[in-house]
């Protein structure tokens, strides 16, 4: 009777595995790594903070060494792993998140939102609200955590993510714009997309393998014109909650075309604000994340920080 503890109900290769007695194993993204006082390379500080105990929602906090005695610009970040593998605390992303702060001169708030099986989508968007909620009670000197309270410039909130983290920043805008009585009166100035995970109806051929994913993540799904993952669908694009968008697509991308078709839709809706687009020649989804020193991945993050340094930029004589 052992061995039907090895029996799999469902599985998604090479992400994750469902046994018939409930158990979930990740086959990837597993790794975790601590918080740093101060990262060695970079300086950055950071701590974990639980935002809902009773969920377990939570999420890293990020302050630069360059404070001094100065309001910066906030940056909540969701990470990608198709809804299902990595965290906020994954090493990929705890040091992208420290190359950031420290190039950017910013504070940054890393989402760590349930996951699927265990908790299908829509929980990741729930639970990513609820944690933006949270941040962005501590405007007007609100909320319990001090770095945000002491640090954070609620004029300048950037929201931050790559592949299905994109998709979740995408989402939040358009809850931020439809309920902005939620978000204690904060405008949210901008938001940075990298490798966005949408699905469109007319991209069958291509988007077989994210196309099954979505599925796996989200069986309550009403399929490839859910607005959750097609923005085309939603009805209220137009009232997308900040000023400026921009997204980065990368040429082997499976999801680049998708990634052009959310750029122009959103450039064409009536929106108002301002969307810009940067593609990587010759590289592949989130190449910035698994080889951060290429020449490509560092025109990416020049071009993220000087986006996240707009209001600064302007200001300048």
């Amino acid at each position: 009777m052992e061995g039907n503890n090895e029996e799999v109900a469902h599985e998604f290769l090479p992400l994750y595995r469902i046994y018939k007695d409930g158990r979930v194993e990740r086959l990837m993204g597993t790794e975790v790594v601590p918080p740093s006082v101060e990262d060695p390379k970079t300086g950055v500080s950071s701590k974990d903070v639980v935002i809902i105990p009773k969920t377990g929602v939570s999420a890293r906090l990020y302050v630069t060494k360059l404070i001094q005695n100065k309001k910066l610009p906030l940056l909540v970040y969701f990470h990608g792993g198709g809804f299902c593998i990595d965290t906020a605390f994954s090493p990929t992303y705890h040091y992208f998140l420290n190359d950031v702060v420290s190039q950017a001169n910013v504070v940054a708030v890393s989402v760590d939102y349930r996951r699927a099986p265990e908790h299908y989508v829509p929980v990741a968007f729930d639970d990513s609200w609820a944690a933006l909620n949270w941040v962005l009670s501590h405007f007007k000197g609100g909320g319990s955590e001090s770095w945000l309270s002491d640090y954070a410039d609620f004029d300048q909130v950037f929201l931050g993510g790559d592949s299905a983290g994109s998709t979740i920043a995408h989402n939040m805008e358009i809850r931020s714009g439809t309920n902005p009585e939620q978000i204690n009166g904060v405008k949210i100035f901008g938001v940075a997309m990298a490798h966005p995970y949408f699905l469109l109806h007319r991209f069958n051929g291509l988007m077989e393998g994210p196309g099954k994913l979505w599925y796996s993540v989200c069986p309550s799904t009403t399929g490839r014109n859910d607005p959750l993952i097609n923005p085309t669908t939603e009805t209220n694009l137009a009232r997308l909650g900040c000023d400026r968008v921009l997204v980065f697509v990368a040429e082997k991308d499976v999801l680049k075309d998708i990634g052009c078709v959310y750029f122009e839709t959103l450039k064409n809706i009536g929106w108002g604000g301002v969307v810009e687009i940067m593609e990587s020649q010759g590289e592949n989804h989130v190449f910035h994340l698994t080889n951060p020193t290429c020449e490509n991945a560092v025109n990416l993050m020049k071009r993220f920080v000087s986006f996240l340094n707009i209001n600064r930029i302007r200001s300048m004589p």
